[in-house]
């Protein structure tokens, strides 16, 4: 991909957005809710006292947007998968210059494109900042569709890719969850989105949700995700090897603090990378956290089973579901054909210009 590398091209925010009010107070926000929150009050909560309003990536303060999905993913990451798509959707809009949005407005991202389910665009109107569309076709996997309040989603037009805003409370729009069988990530109910002769908003030119350099920003983005959950994993571990220490669980505890410290010290390089060089192509950057992540991630919960047994799998309601969302929420991550992808970029790098693994 070829994100633009010019600064004058990332347009400023086109409306004020809300202070944030801190990760200190979205923690101590987040201890209130109940062993089996309600996501959807909780979301709308979360938008409402602002801590939806973080600072947007690239801009100097990444690794505080991750702590922020990573205190969210800690607490629940049903809850974090509504939350982190309504995040990302601001970022979008502000990197995009897309429409002006109401500060109350929950938003989903939903970009899948598989091969049964496209939507369609129809231009209408003159080509002014915001050109206005017709959308016809099926989104799928459109996790919070009935929950939230608009949606960017990927869809075509005169056969290039494009994104459209579009209010979920007009007539045309139609959900169908009845594929969704869930286990893992169960409360997000994602659902089939039909679409028939509905109204949208045009967000940027053709292709430019993906050649965007916040594209990559978002991905690695959703290793903080992974990470905040694999790290509360590793919380239960350490308060019962503390209440009953034994050698194995011990050492089950010393592997989930190697795996996660990893994951902790990559991801704080890669914000680090992309604040110093908010325009550049950071897919190498993104593709090689969320491996790490992802790895580790997996790594903690094979320990915490064993270290653990099947007690808190029966009896402890926010660790069995948080064992059982997270290789739900991991599979965002396209495993060996990340890795394919990650072996790519590297082939293809000038060898006189990086040494990828030079300490």
């Amino acid at each position: 991909m070829s994100p633009q590398p010019n600064p004058d091209e990332r347009p400023e925010p086109t409306h004020k957005i809300p202070h944030f009010p801190g990760i200190p107070s979205l923690t101590a926000s987040l201890r209130e809710t109940p062993e089996t929150p309600d996501r959807e009050t909780t979301f709308k909560n979360l938008i409402t006292h602002h801590y939806d309003q973080l600072p947007l990536p690239a801009k100097g303060q990444t690794l505080t947007r991750w702590q922020a999905l990573s205190a969210v993913a800690a607490c629940d990451l049903s809850l974090t998968k509504l939350f982190e798509g309504h995040t990302d959707a601001l970022a979008i809009l502000a990197e995009l210059a897309g429409p002006p949005s109401n500060d109350t407005t929950a938003w989903a991202v939903w970009a899948a494109e598989p091969p049964t389910a496209r939507v369609t665009a129809t231009a209408i109107g003159g080509k002014d900042k915001h050109p206005q569309l017709i959308l016809d076709g099926t989104k799928a996997w459109c996790s919070g569709a009935r929950i939230v309040d608009a949606a960017l989603i990927t869809a075509w037009l005169d056969g290039a890719p494009i994104l459209a805003a579009v209010s979920m409370n007009q007539p045309g729009v139609s959900i169908d969850s009845a594929q969704w069988h869930a286990v893992g990530m169960q409360a997000t109910n994602s659902a089939d989105v039909h679409f028939e002769g509905v109204s949208a908003t045009q967000v940027g030119g053709p292709h430019r949700y993906v050649e965007r350099p916040g594209f990559w920003h978002g991905g690695a983005g959703i290793a903080a995700c992974w990470y905040g959950a694999a790290a509360a994993i590793g919380g239960w571990v350490r308060d019962a090897v503390q209440r009953r220490a034994e050698p194995h669980r011990l050492a089950h505890l010393g592997a989930i603090d190697v795996a996660l410290a990893s994951a902790a010290a990559a991801l704080r390089e890669a914000a680090a990378t992309i604040d110093a060089h908010p325009h550049a192509d950071s897919q190498r950057v993104a593709l090689r956290v969320r491996l790490i992540v992802e790895a580790a991630a997996t790594e903690v919960m094979t320990h915490a089973g064993r270290a653990l047994g099947a007690a808190p799998l029966c009896r402890d309601a926010r660790f069995a579901r948080a064992m059982a969302d997270l290789p739900v929420f991991l599979r965002q991550s396209h495993a060996e054909n990340d890795l394919a992808a990650l072996g790519q970029v590297i082939v293809g790098t000038d060898k006189r210009e990086d040494t990828p693994w030079m300490l």
